[in-house]
């Protein structure tokens, strides 16, 4: 009965820091924060191409300092739309971002492969 127990307790521990970090990723940003939202359009064939492109800047953008979201989406309705949805402590976080290595060798490649881009900061408000 008491490994039971244990057990339930543990189960319990691990849902409230569930919660907690639910809270922290649906709550208020910093005051300087700011919000990317970027939609790219692939050139068409460079679909695929596009993708894994931006795929390999996830990972070294999420562990950037100034980083708090780095996510991508791709469209339902429109193949070879993609979306970056990004979150940064301030402008000058991603400004920073903008040097990095990894964002450095997409800018060298992104205009073989993309359409269109449409970009857009946008700040907190509730």
């Amino acid at each position: 009965m008491a490994k039971r127990k244990g057990k339930k307790a543990g189960a319990r521990k691990s849902k409230r820091r569930s919660r907690k970090a639910r809270g922290a990723r649906g709550g208020k940003l910093p005051k300087d924060a700011v919000t990317l939202i970027v939609i790219l359009r692939a050139r068409e064939g460079q679909e695929t191409l596009l993708e894994a492109e931006l795929r390999a800047l996830v990972g070294p953008s999420r562990k950037e300092e100034g980083c708090l979201t780095y996510n991508l989406h791709r469209s339902v309705d429109s193949p070879g739309a993609l979306l970056l949805h990004e979150v940064w402590t301030s402008r000058e976080a991603h400004t920073e971002h903008t040097h990095t290595p990894h964002f450095l060798r997409w800018n060298a490649r992104k205009d073989a492969l993309l359409a269109s881009r449409e970009a857009n900061f946008w700040t907190q408000v509730a």
